[in-house]
């Protein structure tokens, strides 16, 4: 194996976005830039699929912004280049590089450290094609606006240095828009808006510094969202500009900047009309001014409105360089709605001509809303992480449809696990959730063969959910779950699930064997404290359905039952959050503390269970017998918590790590039905710092082991009564945080071993364990194969590594590495070898 090379590709990525306003942009490359956790993730609408994930920031991603933006897509149609700026918390702002043709990115720079703390926005436009202007703000109130110069040829440098630095007052600012005044050549207009409740302009030169021309007061509390809009043609003339805010006074303003008519005094006293009263102040922009007023303040809103954007401008069919700016609003609120504006034709009057939204009792609101460069779509981020996608799908009429988008965790993965034959891939995550993610294969996907997806949401839980397992052997998918709880839950699949997997499923799936008749259950529904879910029974369905259709989806105000139904294409988040979950069939108490680790042995039969623990009797292991779940033995041997276990692949032994640097190997014996014989055959300390990981070599009785002290230790159990020492790979730059042993060849005892490190990278090494003549001297031979590209990497610490059943693997075919980490994301990797 030492001399063989392999492959890697991405399957999928699954993430979730931060959560957080201004945190997502969508370019005029139809490409939407998210922050997830310390990274930048991309996905594309049209495929629903996470493309990639950029990894440099040390700290959460607060904003991001592509140059061009989704506003300027008509100007950037023959551009090969299209850049990205994301900022972070700790105020650091980084250049991206897109090349469209390959689809290749590239890290360009790192702006200078002028914000001390989280940069809250940042804008952007391009005022040529070598030059872009960009302005950010920052949660200490610094504003620091920015010039971007562009390579004019490929291979040139980027230039991008501060023009001003400045404070906007005593008050962050967390809004901010640039745009180009009409009539004006080479002047520019600066929109800050923040905590003081006030819009602050600035007028300016692309080469020289802003000024305060004045200020705009009208909402009655802090504004999170500012936009302008492209020169708008008024009288044949491109002179006026609007201006768009709103507010957590739940309200929406709309501001006019018109070119002023250089009228006398005298003139000017003479003309009288309704304007007269209220226009506001003067915006000077060197010889030129600009009359602000109030146009429109829009009511529809019940909570708090985070995001309000223009439609993007229209091609003019007779010009491709020409626009027409469309006088239509996209607003996103906490009230779990976006609403679309425009003012009505005849009198003018803005009103709301589309709402759509989410009813799901869970959702908790929008935190921004966003079009599509081309207008025809919509999509808004939540509080859960997740995206909303609606698109106009009409041709005479509007018709607005949710659309399939990527999903994902948003908080740290703490464990992952193939389902018993590898059909699925099942997640656990800190923000209190379990995901099923599979390939789904349909007439869609013939070029791919097939596309994954989050398909399922088994547990919406309300704790911080650490570990799981799933139950192998024959019968119905099980797993069993824990949290940050003394219990430990196990599910059951519903045939709703059942059903949909065969759905989704490719040819020569064994799912249908698993849809039996004794499978009662349909789906589940969530108890009102959100801690256990019950089941909805077949017989049971009609009332149930009838029920959901009452009151409760109307007024939200009670919590409705959920739907379970066959899905025909991968769920959207409305139905992943309520209608796929599965109900609890037990619970398990014994441990003392939070449960930290759970592992099943390869029979079914068997499941262990460690929790956080301090002192030899809450670190026990509890063992639990499957089908009765009654408790079989308490196996004590370690002093701080055990970290993970593994069972050995003919189920005699127990292998156990822990906190406290030592790994402990038990033999577990079925004496009976219901007796479990266990005895402590090895307990060693292994390494210098904590212990994470360990696998065991399919093939044989070795075991690998990693720690906090950079280092990789492989094992041997001689005669099932000793264990000893046989090697230490090189040591790691950092900490090695996640370990697992995939078998290639029985006969040379060969195969690959997963090494992830704490700075998300990932490791394959080849390792051949042979014996020597007195067949007490083992013969090792180890080379690393591919250190994983970082872009291809997880952002944060690798969490859990898991090789998908290389059983099902056919001649030439790829093998499925799956990964969690601290970055929120799962990903599945597609290893070739060659």
């Amino acid at each position: 194996m030492a001399d063989r090379d392999c492959s890697v590709s991405r399957v999928i990525i699954g993430a979730g976005c931060n959560r957080i306003v201004n945190n997502v942009s969508w370019g005029a490359c139809d490409l939407v830039a998210f922050g997830a956790h310390n990274a930048v993730a991309i996905f594309c609408p049209k495929r629903a699929q996470i493309l990639t994930t950029l990894p440099s920031h040390k700290a959460s991603v607060n904003c991001t912004q592509w140059i061009p933006t989704g506003k300027f897509a008509f100007r950037a149609k023959h551009l090969s280049q299209h850049y990205l700026l994301s900022g972070d918390a700790n105020g650091v702002i980084i250049l991206w590089e897109c090349s469209l043709p390959e689809r290749k990115w590239r890290y360009v720079l790192d702006a200078p450290q002028l914000h001390k703390k989280g940069v809250t926005c940042i804008t952007g436009i391009m005022v040529s094609e070598e030059k872009a202007i960009a302005a950010s703000t920052s949660s200490e109130g610094s504003v620091c606006v920015w010039e971007l110069i562009l390579p004019s040829t490929a291979g040139d440098h980027c230039k991008f240095s501060c023009i001003q630095s400045f404070s906007a007052g005593p008050k962050p600012m967390v809004a901010i828009s640039l745009a180009e005044l009409p009539g004006n050549p080479g002047h520019m207009v600066l929109a800050l808006g923040g905590l003081d409740n006030k819009i602050h302009l600035y007028s300016g030169v692309t080469t020289g510094e802003f000024v305060l021309a004045c200020e705009l007061k009208g909402h009655s509390d802090w504004i999170r969202s500012i936009d302008f809009s492209l020169p708008v043609c008024t009288n044949g003339l491109n002179n006026t500009l609007l201006l768009v805010s709103s507010s957590q006074d739940k309200g929406i303003r709309i501001w006019k900047l018109v070119l002023r008519d250089p009228l006398d005094d005298s003139e000017k006293k003479r003309v009288m009309s309704l304007a007269s009263y209220i226009e506001g102040p003067l915006l000077v922009a060197g010889s030129i001014s600009y009359q602000i007023s109030l146009e429109s303040v829009l009511i529809g809103h019940e909570d708090w409105v985070y995001s309000v954007q223009w439609q993007p401008p229209l091609v003019a069919s007779t010009d491709s360089t020409g626009y027409h700016q469309p006088q239509s609003i996209l607003s996103a609120s906490m009230d779990k709605t976006m609403m679309i504006w425009q003012p009505e034709r005849t009198t003018g009057i803005w009103m709301n001509v589309v709402t759509v939204g989410e009813l799901s009792h869970c959702a908790l609101g929008f935190y921004g809303g966003h079009w599509s460069p081309a207008g025809d779509a919509i999509m808004s981020h939540g509080y859960g992480g997740s995206f909303h996608l609606w698109r106009n799908v009409g041709v005479d009429y509007d018709n607005w449809l949710p659309q399939k988008v990527p999903s994902g965790h948003h908080g740290v993965v703490s464990d992952i696990a193939w389902a018993k034959s590898g059909e699925f891939l099942m997640s656990v995550s800190h923000d209190q959730t379990t995901r099923v993610f599979a390939s789904w294969s349909n007439e869609v996907c013939q070029k791919e063969e097939y596309s994954w997806h989050e398909i399922a949401r088994p547990q919406v839980h309300g704790h911080d959910m650490n570990c799981l397992t799933v139950i192998h052997g024959k019968g119905n998918h099980r797993f069993v779950s824990g949290a940050e709880e003394k219990v430990a839950r196990v599910f059951e699949a519903p045939l709703s699930f059942l059903k949909t997997m065969n759905a989704a499923a490719s040819v020569g799936s064994n799912m249908l064997e698993d849809i039996r008749d004794d499978v009662q259950v349909l789906g589940a529904n969530m108890s009102a404290l959100g801690l256990s879910q019950k089941p909805i029974y077949v017989q049971a369905t009609t009332g149930n359905f009838d029920k959901s259709r009452g009151d409760g989806f109307d007024t939200l105000e009670s919590i409705p039952d959920a739907v379970p139904v066959t899905l025909t294409e991968p769920p959207i988040e409305e139905q992943l959050a309520w209608h796929t979950l599965w109900p609890e069939s037990h619970k398990l108490y014994g441990h003392g503390n939070e449960l930290f680790s759970l592992c099943c042995d390869h029979s079914g039969k068997l499941v262990a269970s460690s929790c956080k623990a301090q002192t030899v009797s809450a670190a026990e292991i509890w063992l639990w017998l499957v089908g009765s779940w009654k408790a079989v033995g308490r196996l004590q041997s370690h002093s701080l918590a055990v970290t993970q276990m593994k069972f050995f692949h003919d189920d005699s032994f127990l292998l156990a790590v822990s906190r406290d640097r030592h790994f402990s190997v038990f033999s577990i014996d079925r004496t009976g039905t219901d007796e479990i014989k266990h005895k402590l055959i090895a307990r060693q300390e292994a390494h210098k710092r904590i212990i994470w990981s360990s696998s065991w070599n399919p093939f044989s009785h070795e075991f690998a082991t990693c720690s906090r002290d950079k280092t990789v230790k492989i094992w041997a159990v001689d005669g099932g009564t000793l264990v000893r020492h046989i090697l230490t790979l090189p040591t790691f730059p950092c900490s090695v945080t996640a370990l697992s042993w995939l078998g290639l060849d029985r006969e040379s005892n060969s195969g690959l071993l997963a090494v992830g490190m704490e700075n998300g990278l990932i490791e394959l090494w080849s390792l051949s364990i042979g014996k020597g003549g007195n067949d007490t001297k083992i013969l090792l031979k180890t080379a690393l194969v591919l250190q994983l590209d970082p872009f291809m990497c997880h952002a944060s610490t690798v969490q859990r590594l898991a090789w998908r059943d290389p059983e099902r693997r056919e001649d030439g075919q790829s093998i499925h590495l799956a990964s969690c980490g601290a970055d929120h994301c799962v990903r599945v990797f597609a290893v070739k070898l060659m």
